[in-house]
């Protein structure tokens, strides 16, 4: 359990949901501050054509801003939330989320500070999204990942970086033909991270 949840265990119910179940979509309320105690959650965004990025993963002992933004706005929610793993929470609801908000000063500095991490990632998301090409993108984010299978599949790998299946599939091809990798069914061996970062550093295409 993540030392910053307990000082409000009381405070809140703990909920469960099992590996895969949507959390919340487009549409819900947000009815309670959640702290992630085990297990990660996705948070993805779906455009009008269909087309998903995913924006940040909320793991133990973080809360998901999301959900912040829409209890403190009273707005519904405009992205998507997954269990990855079986997810163990602590819900504060509604009520008493804005009267720690209020009152309590370590209850605060959680929220904000998770605001302001996660607002550094999202900046991260849209910099990539907007001024990186799509296969220097790829071949990065496949370069975090090291030597070894990774086993998702190239829709997957397409909602990660935010792009088409069918621009993910023509790139790995390419990438694969460099000898950095290997394509299978429903992974990829990731053979040469190192030339992959090196396609991917942007002094290359200076």
């Amino acid at each position: 359990m993540a030392a910053t949840v307990d000082p409000y265990a009381d405070r809140g119910t703990v909920i469960h949901a099992p590996d895969g179940a949507c959390l919340f979509q487009p549409g819900d309320e947000s009815q309670a501050f959640l702290i992630v105690r085990q297990g990660t959650v996705r948070v993805e965004q779906t455009n009008s054509e269909g087309r998903t990025v995913v924006l940040y993963r909320v793991h133990e002992g973080e809360s998901c801003v999301l959900t912040t933004s829409c209890l403190i706005s009273n707005r519904p929610y405009t992205g998507y939330g997954y269990a990855e793993g079986d997810v163990e929470a602590l819900a504060i609801g509604a009520e008493a989320f804005r009267g720690l908000l209020a009152k309590d000063a370590g209850f605060r500095d959680l929220v904000f500070r998770g605001f302001v991490e996660r607002v550094g990632e999202l900046t991260e998301v849209i910099d990539s999204l907007l001024l990186h090409r799509t296969d220097t993108r790829l071949a990065v984010w496949l370069a975090r990942h090291g030597v070894g299978p990774l086993e998702m599949t190239q829709q997957e790998i397409a909602q990660e970086i935010g792009t088409a299946r069918e621009v993910v599939s023509r790139t790995l091809k390419s990438f694969e033909r460099e000898g950095w990798l290997v394509l299978g069914r429903g992974f990829v061996d990731l053979r040469d991270p190192a030339a992959l970062a090196a396609y991917g550093n942007p002094a290359r295409l200076v």
